[in-house]
């Protein structure tokens, strides 16, 4: 039997409420630092910054590289070792992007892996409601209310 076939990308994941959320950005845009607030306020940790994805029963699975899984590097203090999810459905992504980059009423967003379409929003990480609005926005997005159009 086939392997499933497996993309690796840059972006953390972290589920909440039963959703994983990929946390996309280049190096230093705060996606462990946003990933561990959401961890703190009861997220799990899937990955933290590669991810893997495979299809799996029509959606999107992501899941952590072997040799990372289960670490979080939290910048001052090093690579630690956290409670963790072996996989989680994606149902949302987050551009990490500068707060003037962050559009007051946007209009949906999307993007795609493995030909799977998935809602996209941008936010500013280091904004004290980051890990808030990421929660509210994943309650949006699992009710289908930020629909990839």
């Amino acid at each position: 039997m086939a392997q499933p076939l497996t993309i690796q990308i840059h972006a953390s994941c972290v589920e909440v409420g039963g959703l994983g959320i990929l946390l996309r950005g280049p190096s230093g845009s705060g996606k462990s630092d946003l990933a561990l607030r959401l961890i703190e306020a009861g997220g799990r940790l899937v990955a933290d910054d590669r991810t893997d994805l495979t299809l799996a029963d029509g959606g999107l699975v992501a899941s952590s590289p072997n040799p990372i899984a289960g670490r979080l590097e939290v910048r001052g203090v090093g690579i630690v070792e956290l409670p963790s999810v072996a996989r989680a459905r994606v149902g949302l992504a987050a551009d990490l992007v500068a707060a003037g980059d962050v559009e007051r009423l946007p209009e949906p967003g999307r993007c795609e892996y493995l030909g799977v379409q998935i809602p996209l929003i941008a936010l500013a990480p280091f904004e004290s409601s980051a890990a808030a609005k990421l929660r509210l926005a994943a309650r949006e997005a699992a009710r289908g209310r930020l629909a990839a159009v």
